[in-house]
C-alpha cells in the first residue's frame, strides 16, 4: 500500500513550504533515510527522507509548488520486507503522517551519499539554479557543496563555474531595445522578510533616538588584549561582546525594552536571549544568543562566528532563529554611518551600530579628533516612553565608553 510523503512539521512557527527540489524521479528506487526531497521555509531549508525503502511513486507537488505542513506532496511504494519483517502489501498499514518520515535540516554531514547526485545543500542548489551554475563543477572543501561554494563559483570566470557539458541557462531576462528587465521569483524567506517588515512598520508605533558613541576606550582595549584573548580563545576580541554586556545592563535598569505586547498586557522578559543580526545571501537573519547574560566574553563571540559561519552556508536552524527577546544588528561593517532599524516583531527594541569614523569632538575644552560611532535605538512607543529610550541609550553610551564598567554590571 502506498505511503504518503507529506510536509514535516518543522517548526511552531511554519505552516507552509515551497517544494525547492525533488531529488529523485518518480519511479526511482531509494533506501530507508535517503533524502527524496528539498523543501524551503520562511526560516530553514529541510531535506525530507524515505521513511522506509521503495520506489518513488506519484509526485502530487513539483518543483517550485507551495505547500501546507501536513499536506502530500509524494506517495512512496514500500518495497518487499527482507527476512526479518512481514510483506509490505500483506496487512502493514501506511499512513500520511508516519513518524519515521522526518524532515532534516540542511547541516553538512547529514545527508547520505547519494549518486549521481551532487551531495549539497538545499540553499546551494536554490543559488545555483538562480545562478545557472552546475553544482557538479563548484569545488568544495567539505562534504557537501555550500551556498558560499555555489557564490564563489559563480564569480568566478566562466570556465571555472559550469562544467564543460553544461546545457546553455534558460534566459530569464527580457530585452527591448537597450532595456533590460528580469523576473525573479521571490524566496520564501525574501517574501515572509518582506511581509514581516511591512507588518512591523503597521502595527507598531516605532521611533528611533540617536547618540553617539567614544570609541577609544573600547579600541586601546581590544588593541591591549587581542593577541592573547585570540591565543586563548580561539576568537577575535570584537565590539559585539561589549556591546551585547552594554545592552544586558541597560535592559536590567529599563526592563520595558526587554518585554513584548500580547493583547492589552506588557509582558516583561526576567531573561535577556539577545538577536544579533548576521548576513545571509537573502538578506538579514537574526539568530540568538541565549541567556546572554549568563555568557562570558570569549562565549559571545564564539557564538556570533559560528552563527556567521552558519548564516553564510545556509545551516542556521530553527532554535538558531528561535525567540529573541532584543535585538542589535551592526550595519557598520557595511559602511553605513547611520540609520534608523526595524523592529524585529514582538520585540519592542532594536539597537543599530554604525561604522567608526575620526571626527573633532570637543574634550577637556579642546578639538581633539576621536574614533566615533553613531547609534540609534527604534524603540516601541506604545510601551515605551521616549524619556525612557533616551536614557537607555545614553546608559548604553555611558557603558562603552568605559567598558571596564562593564565588569561591574555583568
Amino acid at each position: 500500500m502506498s505511503v504518503h510523503i507529506v510536509v514535516p512539521e518543522v517548526g511552531e512557527s511554519i505552516v507552509d513550504a515551497r517544494v525547492a527540489r525533488w531529488l529523485k524521479k518518480e519511479g526511482d528506487s531509494v533506501a530507508a533515510g535517503e533524502a527524496l526531497v528539498e523543501l524551503e521555509t520562511d526560516k530553514v531549508d529541510v531535506e525530507v527522507a524515505a521513511p522506509q525503502a521503495g520506489t518513488l511513486g506519484k509526485i502530487l507537488h513539483g518543483n517550485g509548488a507551495d505547500v501546507k505542513v501536513g499536506e502530500a506532496i509524494g506517495t512512496l511504494e514500500p518495497a518487499a520486507a527482507g527476512p526479518s519483517g512481514s510483506d509490505a502489501s500483506t496487512g502493514s498499514k501506511s499512513s500520511t503522517t508516519s513518524p519515521a518520515l522526518v524532515a532534516r535540516p540542511a547541516q553538512a554531514g547529514m545527508e547520505p551519499a547519494r549518486s549521481p547526485d551532487v551531495a549539497a545543500t538545499p540553499s546551494a542548489r536554490r543559488v545555483a539554479r538562480e545562478k545557472d551554475v552546475q553544482l557538479g563543477a563548484v569545488p568544495s572543501e567539505g562534504p557537501r557543496v555550500t551556498r558560499s561554494d555555489v557564490e564563489r563559483a559563480a564569480a568566478a570566470p566562466p570556465t571555472a563555474a559550469a562544467a564543460p557539458t553544461a546545457a546553455p541557462p534558460v534566459p530569464r531576462a527580457k530585452a527591448v531595445g537597450d532595456r533590460h528587465e528580469e523576473r525573479i521569483r521571490m524566496s520564501k524567506r525574501r517574501a515572509t522578510i518582506a511581509r514581516r517588515l511591512v507588518e512591523a512598520q503597521a502595527t507598531a508605533a516605532m521611533l528611533t533616538t540617536f547618540n553617539e558613541v567614544d570609541m577609544s576606550a573600547i579600541m586601546a582595549l581590544r588593541e591591549r588584549h587581542k593577541e592573547p584573548f585570540k591565543k586563548i580563545h580561539g576568537v577575535s576580541l570584537g565590539l559585539s561582546g561589549f556591546f551585547v554586556k552594554a545592552v544586558i545592563a541597560a535592559l536590567q535598569s529599563f526592563p520595558r525594552l526587554n518585554a513584548e505586547i500580547q493583547g492589552d498586557e506588557i509582558v516583561l522578559k526576567q531573561y535577556y536571549d539577545i538577536g544579533i543580526a548576521v548576513s545571509a545571501a537573502e538578506g538579514l537573519v537574526v539568530p540568538v544568543l541565549r541567556d546572554a547574560d549568563r555568557l562570558t566574553f570569549p562565549e559571545i563571540e564564539q557564538q556570533i562566528r559560528a552563527f556567521a559561519e552558519k548564516a553564510g552556508n545556509g545551516t542556521l536552524t530553527l532554535e538558531d532563529l528561535r525567540g529573541g527577546t532584543f535585538s542589535i544588528t551592526n550595519g557598520g561593517v557595511f559602511g553605513s554611518l547611520m540609520s534608523t532599524p526595524i523592529l524585529n516583531p514582538p520585540q519592542v527594541g532594536i539597537l543599530g551600530l554604525h561604522a567608526i569614523k575620526d571626527r573633532p569632538v570637543g574634550v577637556g575644552g579642546q578639538i581633539v579628533l576621536r574614533p566615533m560611532m553613531y547609534v540609534a535605538l527604534t524603540y516601541d512607543h506604545r510601551i515605551v516612553d521616549g524619556s525612557e529610550a533616551v536614557r537607555f541609550l545614553v546608559r548604553v553610551k555611558e557603558l562603552a565608553e568605559d567598558p571596564g564598567g562593564l565588569l561591574i554590571e555583568s
